[in-house]
């Protein structure tokens, strides 16, 4: 399935001072890169920010191999 960017993440000066979220939460995209650098799983991620949809987070994880291999 593929999502649209503004479907993935939003940049609103009104929430959590304008860094990416996950759309529709309050969730930093960075904290998904942090759980997987602290050897932690998606799942844990996902249980913790249960606002976060596995659809949004492979959408992130997907975007971003994309732009760094040009696929």
């Amino acid at each position: 399935m593929l999502i649209k960017a503004d479907e993935l993440i939003e940049h609103d000066p009104q929430k959590m001072g304008g860094v990416a979220v996950f759309t529709g939460t309050r969730v930093p995209v960075e904290f998904l890169f942090q759980f997987l650098e602290d050897d932690q799983t998606l799942e844990t991620f996902l249980d913790q920010f249960p606002t976060v949809t596995r659809a949004q987070a492979r959408g992130v994880l997907d975007a971003s191999r994309d732009l760094l291999l040009g696929s």
